[in-house]
């Protein structure tokens, strides 16, 4: 067998034709390195995300209710944050955060529904 080289560390070592890493640290290391910057995005937006859902879980414990714009922002609810937008036939549009969501309704008023 041919002896290759570790991509992360470049120590020589002998394996299966396809493996690149000599080790899971370096494997692990390396992968890391390259994930980084995507990484931070996503985990800031899903904890925007999460932090949304429980905001909107905590004011709408049975399903259905109305909650005031300025309720929400205080407790620091993000508006530029959903995980889809819903349009009924009526016309009527719905943002969600998984499977709470809100709908507009008149002078700063907002509906939250929850999805069955």
């Amino acid at each position: 067998m041919e002896k290759k080289k570790c991509i992360e560390c470049s120590s020589p070592f002998i394996g299966r034709v396809d493996k690149k890493f000599c080790s899971d640290y370096c494997r692990n290391t390396y992968n890391n390195k390259v994930n980084k910057d995507g990484k931070n995005l996503i985990r800031n937006i899903n904890n925007r995300l999460r932090k949304n859902w429980r905001i909107l879980e905590e004011l709408n414990p049975r399903g259905k209710c109305t909650v005031s714009k300025k309720k929400l922002d205080m407790k620091g609810f993000d508006f530029n944050y959903i995980t889809e937008g819903y349009v009924t036939k009526a016309g009527k549009s719905y943002h969600f955060c998984y499977d709470q969501g809100y709908s507009v309704l008149e002078n700063e008023v907002y509906m939250l529904v929850k999805k069955d």
